[in-house]
């Protein structure tokens, strides 16, 4: 019986990839630039030079029970990607069916977040849970439902999209949807800066550390948890409205599927109760009496980039 797998977690920048045993250890890990190629078999390619010396060195191809990738837009029901709008890749793109005749290996997909809530389902905090929420709050906001220890696939393969749901009607423009109001247009690292801009441009004359930096360049979500940790009145600001935006968010969540607890992970969790607090009092005053009090708010144990390795290599198990 193979007891090692290959986990592949392909981001807009970066692919991640590594070699990982039953029980949940990463062995050995690596990268390679996402985009540089422009097509996809030229990635294929790259992915394959790098990836065969490990394969090799844990014993060859027969040691292994296949290659799990978590990918933008990618359908767990057909092994393809389609129309991801942060890659090089356009329209739809068979990448299971390519990965696996260039490895000689069994290949399953899936979306990028539900990856990253298998990895967190099999090995961080939602260990021997059947039914919980993950929310990354990265660049984007993505999401994975679990619901009788099953991931939400939708009759399509694309439910969970929590990220793109309106949570202020007619609000903040998404460019890359289209949309007005969404979730991650707010509750994301790159909502975290428009929200920066917002109000030092509403409020001019209130003295902020923020204005130190240069408005085009330098303001990002790691910026603004520096100077909220200074005592910064607007950085804490913007903390506290993105957590009550967020709060909101996962209010109705809870009261669509009721799960057990909420995962929080990505580059936002690491403001720590920054986020935390406004999140978590803002969900429970949204809630209905039978919801409170009964789901736990939690930032995952697991490193950003070992979750979405260990999920995506959850996938190819029996």
């Amino acid at each position: 019986m193979a007891d090692l797998a290959i986990g592949i977690d392909i981001g807009g920048t970066n692919t991640k990839f590594g070699v990982v045993d039953r029980a949940g250890h990463i062995l050995v890990q690596d990268r390679l630039l996402t985009n540089e190629h422009d097509s996809v078999q030229g990635f294929i390619d790259d992915l394959h030079d790098k990836l065969m010396p490990l394969i090799e060195k844990a014993g060859g191809v027969s040691q292994f029970a296949g290659i799990g990738i978590g990918a933008p837009n990618g359908n767990y029901y057909t092994g393809n990607i389609e129309y991801a709008a942060n890659l090089k890749w356009r329209g739809i793109i068979p990448l299971a069916k390519m990965v696996a005749e260039k490895f000689g290996l069994k290949v399953k997909l899936t979306n990028d977040a539900n990856a990253a809530a298998m990895g967190e389902m099999m090995y961080g905090c939602a260990r021997g849970m059947k039914h919980f929420i993950t929310i990354t709050l990265g660049t984007g906001v993505g999401s994975g439902i679990v619901i009788d220890g099953k991931i939400v696939l939708g009759h399509d393969g694309f439910a969970g999209e929590l990220g793109h749901t309106i949570i202020r009607p007619g609000g903040r423009l998404h460019p890359g949807t289209g949309l007005r109001g969404s979730l991650e247009s707010y509750a994301s690292a790159t909502g975290v800066r428009e929200t920066a801009l917002e109000l030092l441009t509403q409020h001019p004359k209130e003295e902020s550390l923020l204005r130190d930096y240069s408005i085009n360049d330098l303001i990002t979500s790691q910026t603004v948890y520096e100077c909220a940790l200074k005592g910064d009145k607007i950085a804490n600001q913007i903390f506290e409205f993105t957590g009550q935006i967020l709060g909101e968010a996962l209010a109705n969540f809870v009261m669509f599927s009721s799960p057990e607890a909420i995962v929080l992970f990505g580059g936002l969790t690491k403001a720590g109760d920054l986020i935390m607090n406004p999140t978590r009092e803002t969900m429970e005053a949204n809630l209905i009496q039978i919801f409170r009090n009964k789901v736990k708010v939690m930032f995952s144990e697991l490193k950003e980039a070992d979750a979405a390795i260990l999920g995506a290599s959850a996938l190819v198990w029996d």
